[in-house]
């Protein structure tokens, strides 16, 4: 009995040795630059729904080089949001490969994706998606607290900093502007310093002037840091700022 349960042991351990291992495989994977930064491959995402089956994304492939701007565009319903749900990992598709740095997070499973997410991946979105308990400050501190960061107080301050917020560090997403809110998420998006930053429509929620200061920070922000941006946007002024655009029309990339 004794020597079933120490052959048992040891399995479960070299079981976890070997995830762990495949884990930091990943992770050292996803920050190579002698790879491209995003490399997509017969992406395809298809649903069911109650007329049959419904292709949403159909044959996506492109790649993007390390510290490269892009944006994809198209109109409402062409698929954008999918994408980026995919790309991220958020999504499985229905074939196809999404490799991050040579990582292919298809074959990841969710746990490891999630892990992937947390040390190479920033997002921005439309709705901010601060959480509304949290300060400006903690929800900085937040995505580095996750990973065990020590110094995740003094990083998100220096990023608040960044953005024009060390006046409001204390305060509740509820005080603050919609462009305040979005340059909280700018700096919580930068402070994990990741190899690539997905933003889906970041200045959708926000009136012209508005938007047009956070996305100059945003650009700011990434040559400073030197990330690769995937931007998925419907305003065209936005896309011509980056130096390469995609376009998407019914689940399909166009010229």
């Amino acid at each position: 009995m004794t020597s079933t349960t120490g052959s048992d042991s040891a399995a479960s351990a070299g079981a976890a040795q070997t995830a762990n291992a495949h884990d930091a495989t990943a992770v050292n994977n996803a920050r190579r630059s002698d790879v491209p930064a995003l490399a997509v491959a017969g992406l395809r995402k298809v649903v069911r729904d109650a007329t049959g089956e419904l292709t949403i994304l159909d044959n996506i492939q492109f790649n993007i080089d390390a510290g490269e701007t892009v944006a994809i565009v198209g109109a409402s319903g062409s698929g954008k949001s999918t994408l980026l749900g995919l790309l991220a990992g958020l999504d499985v598709p229905s074939a196809g490969s999404v490799k991050i740095n040579g990582t292919d997070i298809v074959a990841l499973d969710e746990d490891a994706r999630a892990r992937l997410r947390a040390t190479s991946l920033g997002f921005v979105f439309q709705s901010f998606q601060l959480l509304p308990h949290l300060t400006a400050l903690e929800n900085v501190m937040l995505p580095l607290e996750l990973v065990g960061q020590a110094d995740a107080s003094e990083r998100a301050r220096r990023l608040l900093e960044e953005v024009g917020l060390s006046a409001r560090l204390q305060h509740y997403p509820r005080t603050l502007s919609g462009g305040e809110q979005q340059r909280v998420a700018l700096a919580r998006a930068y402070v994990t310093e990741p190899a690539l930053l997905l933003a889906d429509e970041p200045t959708g929620s926000l009136d012209a002037a508005t938007g047009t200061a956070v996305i100059d920070l945003m650009f700011r922000l990434n040559r400073e840091h030197g990330t690769t941006l995937l931007l998925v946007t419907h305003d065209r002024e936005i896309a011509a700022r980056c130096a390469r655009r995609l376009s998407l029309a019914a689940g399909r990339l166009v010229d």
